[in-house]
């Protein structure tokens, strides 16, 4: 199943770390490992562990020091991170049943 989509997913990861955009990409490579600078740890942390209880709260503290496309880019970066973990971990365990 890996092989299948391995390509295209690599392709997503390149794109939401490795592409131009308004952050640099080393800040968003750090992120998808979970490193946050200060003032980003918290939000990082939440979509690592708790995504579902990010508000607009979590995000608007953030609007005195980034613009929306940066904020965006921060938390694609994290959400591709862990998801990519998640996913490694998945298969991972179905490769050991196997």
């Amino acid at each position: 199943m890996a092989g299948k989509w391995a390509d295209l997913r690599q392709a997503t990861v390149d794109a939401a770390l490795g592409a131009a955009g308004t952050t640099p990409a080393t800040l968003r490579q750090a992120l998808a490992r979970g490193e946050a600078p200060e003032g980003l740890e918290r939000l990082i942390a939440k979509i690592r562990r708790e995504p579902h209880r990010v508000t607009d709260e979590d995000l608007g503290a953030l609007r005195a020091r980034y613009s929306e496309d940066q904020i965006f880019e921060i938390v694609l970066a994290a959400t591709v991170g862990v998801a990519g973990q998640k996913l490694d971990a998945a298969l991972a365990a179905l490769a050991a049943t196997e």
